[in-house]
């Protein structure tokens, strides 16, 4: 049995792309044990999570997408702690807008496996919302990180820049759906669901067309 676990802290701020901005929750996921820690997606206050953390070593930030969000206190929090901010290569212009002075550490790769205190989170690239969107795979742990590719009741937005609907939809149908039905899925905002609950409305979702 894994010692390691997850835990949810909730931040707030805002999205800003295409000239508008909006309130926003985020969810932080921090994913370890009592001495080592992953945190998924480092959102609005560092401080924060720095605290969520607490004397546990934060090995990597890891980013599943760009928009600033996601990604607005990584740095603060990278040279707090020394953790290393993974984001994947195509979402470089995305992540640009908001750190146009500070480069990712290294860069995520489809298929990559990170260690989460003895447990393995697989990269899975699932672009749509933004070209180099990622969701985390956790077996171990019955669990997946969907960011903002999937969430409880469809996919994420694909109205503004740098996304796309089919893309989205095609990330979903062939690198989510197919994972066993009762992985949870642990969004970027808002409430967990399962891969069994939201696979019967792919369809639904085809047709509506966001």
């Amino acid at each position: 049995m894994t010692s390691t676990r997850i835990e949810r802290l909730v931040t707030s701020g805002q999205f800003t792309l295409d000239g508008g901005t909006w309130d926003v929750d985020n969810n932080v996921w921090i994913v370890g044990d009592d001495h080592e820690v992953v945190v998924v997606d480092a959102a609005h206050d560092a401080a924060a999570i720095a605290a969520a953390v607490g004397g546990r070593r934060l090995t990597a930030i890891v980013c599943t997408h760009a928009h600033n969000d996601h990604v607005d206190a990584a740095p603060a929090l990278a040279d707090a702690t020394g953790a290393v901010i993974w984001l994947h290569p195509e979402d470089l212009p995305l992540w640009k807008l908001t750190h146009p002075d500070r480069e990712p550490d290294a860069h995520l790769r489809d298929g990559q496996v990170i260690e989460a205190a003895g447990v393995d989170l697989t990269v899975l690239h699932t672009p749509g919302h933004a070209p180099g969107a990622v969701c985390l795979y956790a077996p171990a742990l019955g669990t997946v990180f969907t960011g903002d590719t999937l969430f409880r009741g469809g996919p994420g937005a694909t109205g503004r820049s740098y996304s796309h609907f089919p893309t989205i939809v095609a990330s979903i149908r062939d690198r989510l759906l197919t994972l066993p039905p009762g992985t949870r899925v642990l969004t970027g905002h808002g409430d967990a669901t399962t891969i069994g609950a939201e696979a019967p409305h792919l369809q639904e979702w085809i047709d509506r067309g966001h």
